[in-house]
This record gives structure tokens, sequence and C-alpha cells, in this order.
């Protein structure tokens, strides 16, 4: 079994999911890391050298090989973009969107292209917010309203969802 953690950037998939991990005893994987492994670059810097869509190309491409067992995977926000990732996610578990209102996600989050968060030209945080929400709610099987939670709140939260508690 492994559980794919979604969600907008500073929604809390890392940090959640190697809490997660320990909880359960299960790997942990951040598909971020992956990507900059494979491509030997941070995620900023794959995004200048390719631009969002190259990026978008890239990260769908390295998400729909990725291979787990008994993991936590915590993705990257734009995930929800690429069709074969997601359809490979879905294989692999339980995917489980971290639900955040739009002004914890702002409250959360500094510098966008620091984060290698991808966003079109002219476009602000609202626009991507409004733009990748109904993606996440599409693809999740859980959908964990996580404003005002702690970390161990959501951890308890999705364990009684699993029936592990």
């Amino acid at each position: 079994m492994n559980l794919i953690l979604i969600g907008m950037p500073g929604c809390g998939k890392s940090t959640v999911g190697v809490v997660l991990a320990k909880a359960l005893g299960m790997d942990f994987i951040d598909s971020d890391l992956v990507i900059q492994r494979k491509m030997n670059a941070r995620l900023s810097a794959i995004i200048d050298q390719y631009g969002d869509d190259g990026f978008r190309e890239i990260e769908n491409h390295i998400n729909a090989e990725l291979e787990a067992e008994n993991s936590i995977i915590a993705t990257g926000g734009s995930v929800v973009y690429g069709e074969d990732a997601m359809r490979r996610m879905k294989e692999l578990g339980t995917v489980i969107y971290l639900k955040l209102s739009y002004e914890s996600v702002e409250d959360r989050l500094g510098d966008l292209h620091a984060r290698g968060v991808t966003i079109k030209p002219g476009w602000t945080l609202r626009d991507l917010y409004n733009e990748r929400c109904p993606l996440y709610e599409k693809w999740a099987d859980l959908v964990v309203e996580a404003d005002g939670l702690r970390v161990r709140e959501v951890v308890k939260f999705v364990r009684e969802y699993l029936g592990d508690c």
C-alpha cells in the first residue's frame, strides 16, 4: 500500500509525509527530490531551462514511471496537470488531498520561483489556486481539510481513515 499526498505548495505534503511515514512504519518519497536527482538540478533551474510547460512534461514523465511499495509519496503541487502521472499515482495507492484555503496558502508561501512553483506569466497565486483546486478534487480519494490543523492532527485523521488507530 502507498499513500500519495497532493495539494498546493505549502500545504504540508512533505512535512506530513515524513511524520505519517514514521507513524505507519513506511518509507517516504518526495517526488520533487526524485525529479531534482534525475535532472541533476534544482526545480527552479529546471523551470528556468525548460519553462513551465517543459517542466510539467518532465514532471509528468518522471512521476508516471515512479515505483514505490509501502511508501508515503509527497508530490509536487503541479503533478495534477500530468494525466499519465496521476493515473500512475492512482495505481500506486490512495491519493490524499491536503486542502487549504487560499488565505492559508498565501500566508505559507514566500517566493514562488525559489520554491520551484510553476505559474503562467502574468498569473497571480489566486489564479493558480483557482485552476489547481478542481484538479486536486478530481484525483483525490480522500480530502483532508487541513486549515488550522497541526501536523499530528492531519496524521491522526489519515490514520483514522485507514482504520489504524
